[in-house]
């Protein structure tokens, strides 16, 4: 057979694809894979480029100018909850790229020359290029794109510039161009800022103002991408097209957690939230273990049957979250566009309010464990907050009780009777900006239980100080609460805080109170069982509400028995 120069291979497959710059043909790419060839991968002593996929004569029947026989594999292929098409086996140009790149064939092995090629080496699995037959751990091909639509993310036409086949078929080619390297990686388009994602991903809610979408902070020098800003790595900050962590979301690492804390341990986000999760109290980001590729969350899930899981994105929707403030009692930037339950338990998508994140797991549901036994138990956290409870810190609604002589302190002078408060204002990190720290905000973890910003000593006979009870100390002040001759005449808390060495948490339950006919709940009035008992042939202690600022009790606590009879005033 006549030796056909390299020169005019080259010319024949510019020919074929109408490309006209050298530098910027496959000559110059890692898919020259001839012996002048740029890449590590050579030919050892073939000099001709096109040979590799084409051949003029004697093609593989399966399709035109094809150099090799297709073998019949079989691949794993990428499913999700969230893909409203389903992959087919690859077929057309797909099938084509995959008989390199899936490893089953070898680089050299040719129908021509029929001796095949030798090569340097071969495509092995530590390489990035490498697919392996399975790829669902790869952006899904062979796919109609029509089929997934309707999808409000996508483009309801398939965007101009991007090569489809068969009226709308997404194939290898629709990103990559083989000969054609201009962009590197072989992209049909640069991809900084995620050019080519959001080509097609192009309406993906809350993207375009978030502050992954935005942020100018360096992306850290030693990671791929390093040196760019987060804005401009976009979507692959998160995601790869190729070699995915797992077989779903198409995420750089299995855990969903590992994929955002490169930047929010400190060295591209500003704070560290990642040494959050090691402290005592913690929401157990890492303790995924219902779902077996490693993430229990998923976009699709049914809220009103939620398994028992906890992770970043059931909180943060990483598309969307930004630094907007808000006032209380609405959901700021960094939970926007998040799912969440109201105190009806009907689902809102999204939230207004910050509690409805919370209420999301820790509402409507009886799996928590108290931090106290009670004598009214309830781990039903809406009915804690239930505005038909004679008491209850003001979260979801303002408080019963228009007199509040403790408020407000000089931590927090803004607060008043009618003031509304946060899930987060007690639980939060112990480092929280919010009291002076240097850590993050949000109920990440903590050195206090239960995700406590300050300390809230439950012990008993516990001497009273103004750090053991910290955090009621913060809104409720201190001087006002215990001084006897300062305020009203108050002889009840400082009797029982400071001389009987009684706790906060003894009489108060701080979420709130239902109604259960053993006398009064108001003021937050819920004993606990460790530290008060019953009077001998009650069912249960009963405070009794006499009016502003007074009340008395039936019974026994610290061996002391009260009868009723003794009257109490309180700040």
């Amino acid at each position: 057979m006549k030796h056909v120069t390299p020169l005019a291979i080259v010319a024949f497959c510019q020919l074929l694809t109408g490309l006209a710059m050298a530098d910027m043909s496959i000559v110059n790419s890692k898919h020259n894979l001839s012996v002048t060839g740029p890449g590590e991968i050579r030919a050892l002593t073939e000099d001709r480029i096109c040979i590799f996929c084409h051949t003029p004569h004697n093609a593989a029947p399966s399709s035109p100018l094809w150099n090799k026989n297709l073998q019949p594999t079989n691949y794993t292929l990428y499913q999700s909850s969230t893909l409203g098409s389903t992959p087919q086996q690859p077929s057309g140009p797909t099938r084509l790229c995959l008989s390199c790149h899936d490893g089953t064939i070898a680089l050299g092995n040719v129908l021509q020359p029929v001796e095949g090629i030798q090569m340097n080496m071969e495509l092995t699995a530590n390489r990035r290029s490498y697919l392996d037959t399975d790829i669902s751990n790869d952006h899904p091909v062979s796919f109609n794109y029509y089929d997934a639509l309707p999808n409000p993310e996508l483009a309801p036409v398939i965007p101009a510039g991007l090569r489809t086949y068969g009226n709308g078929n997404i194939h290898c080619t629709t990103c990559h161009d083989p000969h054609d390297d201009t962009f590197g990686k072989f992209l049909v388009m640069g991809n900084q800022f995620s050019a080519l994602c959001t080509t097609c991903h192009v309406n993906v809610a809350g993207w375009n103002g978030s502050s992954h979408a935005t942020s100018s902070k360096i992306w850290f020098a030693g990671g791929p991408g390093g040196g760019k800003s987060v804005a401009e790595r976009a979507c692959s900050s998160c995601h790869t097209p190729h070699g995915a962590g797992g077989p779903k979301r198409l995420l750089h690492q299995l855990e969903e957690e590992k994929n955002c804390y490169p930047c929010h341990d400190g060295t591209v986000a500003t704070k560290d939230i990642k040494s959050q999760f090691n402290k005592i109290s913690r929401h157990p980001v890492g303790a995924t273990t219902i779902d077996i590729t490693g993430n229990a969350h998923d976009p699709a899930e049914d809220l009103m049957f939620l398994q028992g899981h906890v992770e970043c994105v059931d909180c943060h929707n990483p598309h969307a979250a930004n630094g907007d403030q808000a006032t209380v009692p609405y959901a700021s930037g960094a939970l926007a566009l998040v799912a969440g339950k109201d105190q009806t338990t009907s689902i809102v998508k999204p939230i207004v309010y910050e509690y409805e994140v919370c209420l999301k797991c820790h509402g409507d549901s009886s799996d928590s464990i108290p931090l106290i036994t009670r004598w009214i138990n309830e781990n039903n956290t809406i009915r804690e907050f239930d505005p038909v409870n004679q008491s209850y810190h003001p979260v979801i609604a303002i408080g019963r009780n228009p007199d509040m002589p403790s408020l407000p302190s000089t931590y927090e002078p803004q607060l008043t009777s009618t003031s509304m408060i946060s899930c987060t204002d007690c639980h939060d990190s112990d480092s929280s900006s919010a009291i002076g720290g240097s850590g993050p905000r949000g109920p990440h973890g903590s050195i206090y239980r239960p995700i406590l910003r300050q300390r809230y000593d439950t012990m008993d006979n516990l001497p009273e100080s103004e750090t053991s009870y910290a955090l009621c100390y913060r809104c409720h002040d201190r001087t006002k609460l215990l001084d006897d001759q300062g305020l009203y005449n108050a002889s009840g808390h400082k009797q029982h805080v400071v001389d009987g060495r009684a706790p906060c948490s003894a009489c108060h339950d701080p979420h709130g109170v239902r109604t259960d006919g053993n006398g009064d709940h108001t003021h937050l009035i819920n004993f606990d069982q460790a530290i008060v008992l019953s009077y001998p042939g009650n069912a249960a202690p009963i405070f009794y509400d006499l009016g502003t600022r007074a009340g008395s009790c039936l019974l026994v606590c610290h061996g002391v028995s009260h009868d009723g009879s003794a009257q109490f005033t309180y700040p």
